[in-house]
């Protein structure tokens, strides 16, 4: 038994003592620089398509039945009926010239009735056609309608209200993710081979002395590299003078030296100068 707590102890003691290998990541995995609150965005939905689709009758609904037409298909089933009743039943018997007369009347106003009936049926499809947009005014509104369903499937919001997500004029997210990724996989590989020159060209003067201060510490080349990364655009300012976005990378890591593997859960906050032509977006602030 007391081996047994020997042998546990110097487990715990080896366990506790032992150092944390990790890979050796941009930033050596700390905070440095300016730093923001982020949220994830996400697309905004229409809200006017799905109003203009519940004004839009389709061609399936049916046409809805007014009281003057319900009385006249009552009154037209009324008086087909009588005379058929009356026909069969004997009651023009010995029949008449006046009485010829009133039948004929009597079908003259049978015959208009079901014309009128028939004709009520088309109304649906000349509302279908005004809102189609056959007058100006109609056709203003259905193109403003369109205009604003384009406009909401091309927005984004910020899933909290207190982060900002403005994109500047111009922007275009799709290719600076793009760009991102790759701008992440050549930054960790001038970070391995200490390459600090190519480093300063993507920060800020002020995030390039805290990284050179933290890559010091690091004896010769590191052998991280990027297994796979993505990037999410989390926060997004602007104002006349300068241009802020904040992008979250996930991934993995992995460092071939040490045999470890990391998941990457950075977020990279860049700010580019507007009063300046063709300036470029500087990393000013990194949290890991």
């Amino acid at each position: 038994m007391k081996r047994i707590f020997t042998i546990f102890a110097l487990i715990l003691t080896v366990s506790f003592a032992a150092p944390h290998v990790e890979a050796k990541k941009f930033g050596g995995g700390k905070s440095f620089g300016k730093s923001f609150k982020t949220a994830p965005v996400k697309k905004q939905q229409p809200q006017q398509t799905d109003t203009l689709k519940q004004q839009q009758p389709t061609a399936n609904q049916p046409a809805k039945s007014s009281k003057k037409g319900l009385m006249g298909g009552l009154l037209g089933g009324l008086l087909a009926g009588g005379l058929l009743a009356a026909f069969f039943g004997g009651a023009f018997d010995g029949i008449q010239f006046m009485d010829i007369l009133i039948i004929g009347l009597l079908v003259f106003v049978v015959f208009k009735i079901f014309k009128a009936l028939r004709g009520s049926k088309s109304t649906p499809m000349g509302h279908r056609e005004a809102y189609a947009g056959n007058s100006p005014q109609q056709q203003q509104q259905a193109q403003q309608f369109r205009q604003q369903a384009n406009a909401g499937q091309e927005s984004y919001v910020s899933t909290d209200s207190e982060v900002p997500f403005n994109l500047p004029p111009g922007f275009n997210m799709n290719a600076f993710l793009n760009g991102s990724r790759e701008h992440y996989r050549t930054i960790q590989g001038a970070w391995n081979h200490n390459e600090l020159g190519k480093i300063r060209e993507y920060v800020s003067p002020a995030l390039f002395d805290d990284l050179a201060a933290e890559r010091a510490k690091l004896d010769g080349e590191q052998h991280t590299e990027v297994m796979y990364v993505d990037a999410e655009l989390v926060r997004a300012d602007y104002n006349a003078s300068m241009a802020q976005l904040s992008i979250q990378f996930s991934g993995r890591y992995k460092d071939r030296a040490e045999g470890v593997e990391e998941e990457i859960t950075d977020v990279w906050h860049l700010e580019r100068d507007l009063t300046k032509p063709n300036a470029p977006w500087l990393i000013v602030g990194i949290q890991a």
